[in-house]
Formats: structure tokens, sequence, C-alpha cells
């Protein structure tokens, strides 16, 4: 073992959480070490958001050309599919922001240490780290430590990940064929997100949910459309229905699943992609021996200052529980280094925006209509604006969506906007600045948005809510 390494702090991890608070504790001046098991950037960049947002613009492109006629560009044979290529281009995008944040790291003067951190007793400051990587091992003491391990997905019994017949998301973003039948374990974002581009490609695809909906937490309506092209697309939907166990028969894995009406079903599959959440990365860091606690599964609970019960020793992102979002990660690590720093903050984002990368997309932030009657809001004024009836959507060829605006009606204040269509991810926003703002329908309809754009909708669905729409019958 070396002799000890001294920081002012140590974040283990290099996720979205970790790597932007070892970035910002650089800024600040805190002399700080990051901790990385794997590869920079941890599960979003390299086989997480980055990557599968990647092949959804990939499967959305090979699916446009097919469908170029329809505006008049013909092509005089039907597109094929190279996976091998698609995934080379997919490496080089994961490659250009993984190297990105290593030099960010290095510019903010925060030092990069490969290996695997543990919590330990003793050292001459307040805790320490524990590294094994490369066959070494560091010590470093420190004051403050961030837990910065992110998450991983969960598995069934009876569906191991073999990355064979049954694959978790990592697997499927690494396919270099595209399978003939594929089933997805769970209808969340991530199993429609990863379904939805080998639909595209080709694959006959079949999810299989054991809730009564898909997208169970998004906005009712929204998801109806999704559904909808989900169909039109022949991907099959089965709702109520628990898988329950699987063998290989035939160069196949045969599935067995259990339907809403307690019959048994059988389907065919080339692969089994298993995607029904994740769980934290709370395990062997020794949190239980410096008295760190933990809830029943695994989450480390923190104050809104990001702190856990022991003194200097913090928690971000997926591990430290909530939405699993990476910019939910981002945020919390800017606001933990700067609590760290000795700046009196917390985090008090009003709402965290979610997207869903589906076809179409679906952007949510603040509350549905349910939650908002829920929270006591009895009265409510809504406004919804269909893309159908948007110059941009129209002019781009894309038109299934629309833009829902929840305010209250007494106060007129914006509680929750829902966007389903083509350009969600980039309207939610504008939405989200909006509710952190404490923002009216009055002040999303007065606003001057240029034309033709989307965001247009999110102006014509408060001026709906208001009865005052102008490119909209108000009712």
């Amino acid at each position: 073992m070396s002799n000890p390494i001294s920081a002012d702090a140590v974040v283990i991890g290099s996720g979205p959480g970790g790597y932007a608070a070892g970035i910002r504790l650089g800024q600040l001046g805190v002399d700080t070490v990051v901790v990385e098991r794997g590869a920079p950037g941890g599960v979003c960049l390299n086989v997480g958001c980055i990557p599968s947002k990647a092949l959804i613009h990939a499967a959305k492109s090979y699916e446009k050309i097919g469908k170029s006629a329809d505006i008049g560009i013909l092509v005089d044979s039907p597109p094929k599919v190279d996976m091998p290529r698609m995934q080379a281009w997919k490496e080089g995008v994961v490659d250009k922001l993984t190297s990105g944040v290593k030099m960010l790291l290095k510019s903010a003067g925060t030092r990069l240490l490969r290996g695997t951190g543990r919590l330990a007793a003793g050292g001459a400051r307040r805790h320490r780290v524990v590294v094994e990587g490369d066959g070494e091992t560091h010590t470093i003491d420190t004051d403050h430590v961030i837990i910065a391990t992110g998450s991983r997905p969960i598995e069934i019994p009876g569906f191991a990940v073999d990355g064979e017949r049954v694959i978790d998301s990592t697997g499927a973003l690494a396919l270099d064929h595209v399978p003939e039948r594929l089933v997805v374990i769970g209808g969340g974002y991530i199993g429609l997100e990863l379904g939805t581009v080998y639909a595209k490609l080709g694959a006959q695809v079949t999810v299989v949910e054991a809730l009564n909906s898909i997208l169970a937490t998004m906005d009712p309506d929204c998801v109806k459309l999704v559904a909808r092209k989900l169909k039109k697309m022949d991907v099959k939907v089965l709702t109520s229905t628990r898988a329950q166990s699987w063998s290989e028969a035939d160069g196949c894995a045969v599935l067995t699943v259990e339907t809403a009406a307690g019959a048994s079903e059988v389907i065919e599959a080339d692969k089994i992609l298993l995607s029904i959440g994740r769980r934290p990365n709370s395990e062997d860091l020794g949190l239980a021996e410096v008295g760190v606690n933990t809830d029943r599964r695994g989450f480390v609970p923190v104050d809104d200052k990001l702190r856990t019960n022991v003194a200097g020793i913090y928690a971000i992102g997926d591990v430290a529980g909530g939405m699993l979002l990476a910019h939910k990660a981002t945020k919390e690590a800017e606001v933990v280094a700067e609590v760290i720093a000795g700046k009196d903050v917390v985090q008090d984002a009003r709402t965290m925006p979610a997207v869903v990368f589906t076809d179409p997309e679906i952007a949510s932030t603040g509350m549905t209509e349910a939650e908002a009657r829920a929270a006591g809001h009895e009265q409510l004024k809504v406004g919804k604006f269909p893309f159908a009836a948007l110059g941009r959507a129209l002019s781009v060829n894309d038109t299934d969506g629309f833009a829902k605006v929840i305010a209250d009606a007494d106060s007129g204040e914006v509680l929750g906007v829902h966007v389903v269509g083509n350009g969600a991810s980039d309207l939610i926003s504008e939405a989200a600045l909006a509710i952190e703002m404490h923002a009216e329908l009055a002040d999303l309809m007065l606003t001057v948005h240029p034309h033709p754009t989307l965001p247009e909708a999110l102006r014509e669905a408060a001026a709906a809510a208001l009865g005052e729409a102008i490119h909209v019958v108000n009712r």
C-alpha cells in the first residue's frame, strides 16, 4: 500500500454527478480526487443516455429514409442497416464525450484516480478512502467524501443476464445485429426506448409489462399517443402481464408469461431484454463500517444539502434515490460542491423535468392533472395544442403530438407541462423555467414565440387554457 494521499474532498464515481462535482469543486479551489473504476462519464455517457440516444437517432433516420417518398424524395433501393458501422459511429460519439470529461477534470485541477473506492476507518483527516486498481492500493485521507456510485439494472429470478439470450440495457446497446424477435420485459422508459430502436430497424418486438400501463408515471394522455404509435410499428404490448420463466428450445428462447386473466402464454424470442428498473450501487463501499445509513432498498438518505447522517459524507445522483436522472445528479453535484466550499446553498429545485425518447418523445415537468388535484388544486385550467395545427410540425412532416399546460384555476400559476411529439425534449426546458419562476398562464401566453417553431405549441396551449387561443378552437 502506497503512502496516503491527502485531499480536501474525494468523489467516488465519475458519472454525471461525480464528474460534475469534481469539476465544480476544482473551480471552487477545493483540492479534489475523483475515483472511478471504469470509464469516466459513468453509465450515462458510456452505456446509457448518450449511446442510447445515438442509436435512437440512427433508427429514426433509417425509418425516415424508408418513408422519404412522402415528401418527394425517392431512393433507388430500400435502405439497409449495417449494425457494426452504426455501433462504431455510436462509440465515436461516446469517446468524444468521455475524453471531454477527462479534459475538464484536468483543467479544473481535479485528479482522476482509476480504481474501486471504499470508505475505511482511520487516517490523518476526518475520513479515509482506500482505492484498489491496476494491481495497486492507494489510500486517500480527506475531510469530505461524496458517494456518486450510481445504479445498475435490476435482475429478476430466473432471468439472469447472460449476455446471449438475456441481455440488459448495456447489452442491447452493443448488439452487432438486429434480432429477428425481441422480447422486452418492462414497459418503462429504457425498455420502450430500446424496443423502439430495434422495432424500427426490423425486429419483431413484444413488450411485457406487469403494471396495467406502460410508462406508468407519465401523463396518461401522452402515453396513449406513444401506445398508438407502438401499435402502428407492430410492437405487441402486453400489460398486466408477468414474465414467469424461459428456456432454450429449437435455437431460440421460449418465454412463459402470465396474463392479466391468469392464463399462461408462450412467446418465442431471439433476445430477451430485461429492463424493470435500477438499484443503487451502495454495496461494498464500507458505508455500514463508518456508520452511513441506507434504506431498505439500498439508497442513501440525504438532506437538502446532500449530507448523509455522518458528518463529511455526502451522496448524490442515483445512489441517493429520488428520480434516477442524469440531470438530477448534475444539479446535486453543483449543490454539494458549493456546500463543501462553505457556501450556504441547498437543493431546492421546484421541478425536475423528465424525458422519454420514444417515438413520439414525451417530456414532462411539474404535476399531472391527478397529482395537482391530490396536492389541493381542486380547480384547474388545462390547455392543449395539437402539433397537427402547428406550422413547423407540418413543414417537417411530423405531426403526432401535442403540448398540455396545467395551471391552478384561481391563481393561474403553471403547475405542470407535458409534451408528446417531435422535439418534446427540446421544448420542456422553457416549461421547467416557467414552473421554477412561479410563472402564470398569462406569462407564457404573452411571451412572443418566433414563428414557425415548435415552442409555439407551449404558448398556444397556455392561451387555450385561458380560452384565448388563436390557432385552435377554444373550449
